[in-house]
């Protein structure tokens, strides 16, 4: 069936055919379980970002700001690459064990030694050895992550079949990915306790978030599962091929602008808001504990967003939170050093509200534009479309990140406990109007997206009359 015979502005029909069956086994615990492997990821990638890039590269191993950024430039861009072809290699393998999982035991090892590496003040003298020996790990440690996180990522089809359980695992999923993002800003306290403040500390905080890395994915690997109706329909297309059929998927390019928008926001807001609470409030010490409020009002604020999900659109939603976060983050712009403490720590979460939808929202939206594509093509691409989204997720993100720093080196960043009023400014302004202005164009892309749910319920309704039974058949493990 063409995607013109689903187009939302054909006259409305009856009510849609009842959602398909979930899977017993789709329960609090698993979805819990399998949220440890977004733990994980996030807990390496909101590290990185926003510790070791802007705080450990420049102060603690002395790199310039700039060949930090470039470092993990770098690193994404090749990383990013791989990631499409990764997802096309699980959607196209054929191992009795399955397309997925394996991969799971495969790289969860080399995943945690290689983070454990970037925190080693590697003794070299000179600029460019120690940001070749940088680049070369992280370049290590981003191909074991989506070793991992593509094919995890690309089973959220499979385990969740309807419109409103896919936004549930990914609430789950959410969760987890807020508490990897409370494990990355504990980095620098970590630090503190197992050594101190100073490399020694790095160091062991390392190793320690290195086992924290690697273990959970051996409880991932017990929770999910896979199709084997899925399983034996593996993709035929060439990668090339594939990735010029989803280039002319409008629903997905239309998702893609979405995702991208709020990924370069994020990211923005993540790298500087470190910079922020240091060099404009004077209150580097303030910046865990405000991040922790700020974590807590996203986690309860996704329950919330869940309810409303179940009555409405998801991207109706998107937009909405979108807004809420664009407002608050205007008004940082204005924060001022002499303002009490408290301000902060009750302002800051408040932008948690907004931020829980921009996060949650577009990975939600993934599987549906999965099932479009399966009723135009016959194939199960989900490795494809999950790795590219990871390659909109590391590339924009870090280069939006990159540009910011080089900035700032341009202005004067450096190894220092001051900066001058160029560079201050330029934080606060990359900390609150620029990522503002990235979520309008989100909205943008947003406007009149075509997959309600209605229409994922006559895809889904679609799918289930050319496949027979196939929708309601028998889930095996």
């Amino acid at each position: 069936m063409p995607r013109s015979e689903l187009n939302p502005s054909a006259a409305p029909r009856d009510d849609p055919p009842a959602a398909p069956a979930e899977d017993p086994r789709l329960g609090p615990l698993r979805k819990s379980v399998y949220a440890l492997g977004d733990f994980t990821v996030n807990t390496a990638l909101t590290s990185l970002s926003m510790v070791f890039v802007g705080y450990f590269l420049v102060q603690v191993a002395g790199l310039r700001p700039e060949l930090a950024a470039t470092v993990q430039l770098v690193g994404r861009v090749i990383d990013a690459f791989t990631d499409p072809a990764m997802g096309r290699l699980s959607d196209r393998i054929d191992w009795a064990s399955g397309r997925r999982r394996p991969f799971f035991l495969m790289a969860a090892l080399p995943f945690g030694a290689t983070f454990a590496l970037l925190w080693w003040d590697v003794p070299l003298d000179g600029q460019m050895e120690r940001f070749a020996y940088y680049t070369a790990v992280y370049i290590a440690m981003s191909l074991a992550m989506t070793v991992l996180s593509v094919p995890y990522l690309a089973l959220q089809p499979e385990m969740a079949r309807g419109y409103d359980a896919r936004t549930s695992l990914n609430t789950f999923r959410n969760i987890g990915s807020l508490l990897g993002v409370v494990a990355a800003i504990l980095v620098r306290p970590v630090a503190v306790a197992v050594g101190g403040a100073d490399a020694t500390g790095f160091m062991r905080a390392g190793i320690v978030y290195g086992v924290l890395l690697a273990a959970p994915w051996l409880a991932v690997w017990w929770a999910t599962w896979e199709r084997p109706d899925f399983q034996h329909r593996r993709a035929q297309a060439g990668l090339i091929e594939s990735a010029r059929l989803i280039a002319r998927h409008r629903s997905f390019l239309r998702l893609i602008g979405v995702y991208m928008c709020g990924r370069i926001s994020m990211d923005l807001v993540g790298a500087m808001l470190i910079l922020y609470f240091t060099f404009w409030l004077g209150r580097s010490e303030d910046f865990e504990l405000t991040m922790l409020l700020f974590l807590l009002s996203t986690a309860l604020a996704l329950p919330v967003w869940l309810r409303i999900a179940r009555r409405t659109e998801k991207i109706r939603i998107f937009i909405i939170g979108s807004v809420w976060w664009m407002a608050f983050l205007l008004a940082i712009l204005f924060g001022q050093p002499e303002w009490p403490r408290w301000i902060f720590f009750v302002f800051v979460p408040l932008t948690a509200v907004g931020y829980a939808v921009v996060d949650l929202i577009p990975w939600a939206m993934l599987g549906e534009v999965v099932d479009e594509d399966d009723l135009e093509s016959g194939e199960r691409r989900e490795g494809l479309y999950n790795g590219v989204f990871m390659f909109v997720r590391k590339l924009s993100g870090t280069a939006a990140v990159w540009l910011a720093f080089m900035l700032l080196g341009w202005l004067g960043y450096g190894k220092s406990e001051t900066q001058n009023e160029d560079t201050v400014l330029a934080i606060r302004l990359m900390t609150s109007v620029v990522p503002a202005l990235f979520l309008g164009m989100g909205i943008l892309f947003a406007w009149r997206y075509p997959l309600t749910r209605r229409r994922h319920a006559e895809i889904v309704a679609a799918l289930a009359a050319r496949d027979g039974a196939g929708s309601a058949s028998p889930l095996h493990p």
